[in-house]
């Protein structure tokens, strides 16, 4: 029987509906490079309620007198082209964050561990040399796919995806608030991958109170965001149980200080941390002690489209933040929704087209990277080349070494007689070309 967990109800307030504002797309391409920004800020300086001195509280860093703007309360409005080199530090911190994820995870299959995290929490950051981040981990994330996947050691169905950590005091002020963060790996198995991308959208429905049936999902990502494996020894629930439990625990443990909600992924992670940061949101429980909204931030690595055209409006709708890290050639980022996106919805921009509750739309503001390596395809989607590209002090120095991967896949789409190409083949082709990348 899978467990249940009470989930509170929303606030009696209605929620605060902000205007949309049109997102941004930023190329930040292998031409050119990143230009500093006066580390000055409009907005008044946000305070946290810590025991400190009256001097450590009064000596502000640049981050913590403007880390509402980093975290998207603008849009990232004159941050992200050029890259604000603040912003550049905290997406890269962040991406180390979902890095961990995968040098942890245990794919030994003799091991006791196997599909697990290699070390306990309280080691796990020391173990990988990360003692000195300013946070500490507080629960393991299990996940458990659509799918049961045979492996050497039988049928294994939940696995480790990822963690959620806290900021000690120390780097809360310089942070400038408690930041809970939660951090997602992506797929390691291509079975898994295959699996996602052959579903289809689906309600998400995860407001008891008000289903919204026009908010779409894909349905594999929401499988494994909901799924149940009673059998885990390690721990009880959905990922979805699982981490509306743990946030909500640490927003009620900081409920009187400056909090905010990260969420970052890597591929398929990215989609469960928008899938959360949209839960949270429309369940109210991004609310502090006095009510007030806690800013949910999602940094998306290298991720797939997660729902439809009404998924995206409630999303900006509820104030979701999401900063989408891609590199132009990475083909995961056009999926799902090769043919039905976001530019397919409108007819010379005027006219609904009958189709459009069906179309697949990226969510947030465009950080375009430019990297591409010939003799290995599979680098266009590794997490470490994305942050390698970020750190690097002169991104001129990345150059493309071939042709671009979409357009090797429109020249093998022409050439085909879709009248004629059966789903199952264009699953397979599909298959062929995640497994190339070897994600």
């Amino acid at each position: 029987m899978a467990s249940t967990i009470s989930i509170p109800n929303p606030p009696l307030t209605s929620h605060k509906i902000r205007t949309r504002r049109r997102p941004i797309s930023a190329s930040v391409a292998s031409t050119s490079t990143v230009a500093a920004r006066p580390l000055t800020s409009t907005a008044a300086p946000s305070s946290i309620a810590l025991k400190t001195t009256a001097a450590t509280v009064g000596a502000k860093t640049p981050l913590a007198c403007m880390w509402r703007e980093i975290q998207g309360a603008e849009d990232w409005d004159d941050l992200v082209q050029p890259l604000h080199p603040l912003l550049r530090e905290e997406i890269v911190r962040y991406g180390e964050s979902v890095a961990a994820c995968y040098k942890v995870f245990d794919l030994d299959p003799s091991s006791k561990r196997y599909l697990n995290c290699k070390y306990g929490k309280n080691s796990m950051l020391r173990e990988i040399g990360m003692a000195s981040s300013g946070y500490e981990v507080t629960k393991y994330i299990y996940a458990t796919p659509d799918i049961s996947i045979p492996t050497q050691t039988g049928t294994c169905c939940s696995r480790w995806i990822g963690y959620v950590s806290v900021s000690g005091d120390e780097e809360a002020r310089r942070l400038g608030r408690r930041d809970i963060l939660v951090s997602f790996r992506g797929t390691v198995t291509n079975t898994e991958w295959i699996a996602n991308f052959m579903s289809s959208l689906t309600p998400a429905r995860l407001d008891p109170h008000d289903p919204r049936p026009d908010v779409k999902v894909e349905s594999g990502f929401l499988s494994l965001y909901t799924s149940d494996d009673s059998s885990c020894k390690f721990s009880s629930g959905s990922c979805r149980q699982q981490l509306l439990s743990e946030v909500s625990r640490i927003v009620n443990k900081y409920k009187d200080e400056e909090l905010s909600i990260t969420l970052a992924g890597h591929s398929m992670g990215s989609s469960l941390a928008l899938l959360l940061g949209y839960d949270l949101a429309e369940l109210g429980l991004n609310r502090n002690g006095s009510n007030r909204e806690v800013p949910i931030t999602v940094y998306s690595f290298g991720g797939p489209r997660v729902g439809n055209s009404g998924f995206k409006e409630r999303c900006e709708e509820l104030g979701v933040k999401v900063l989408r890290v891609v590199n132009v050639n990475d083909p995961v980022t056009k999926l799902p929704g090769v043919f039905l996106n976001e530019n397919c919805r409108v007819l010379a921009g005027r006219f609904e087209l009958p189709w459009s509750c069906s179309c697949y739309a990226h969510v947030g503001v465009e950080l375009a990277l430019d990297f591409f390596k010939m003799r290995n395809p599979a680098c266009v989607h590794d997490l470490d080349a994305y942050i390698g590209l970020l750190k690097g002090p002169k991104m001129a120095q990345v150059k493309k070494d071939g042709e671009n991967l979409l357009n090797k896949a429109k020249k093998f789409l022409s050439s085909q007689n879709l009248t004629v190409w059966q789903w199952q083949d264009a699953a397979r082709h599909v298959g062929d070309l995640v497994q190339s990348l070897g994600i």
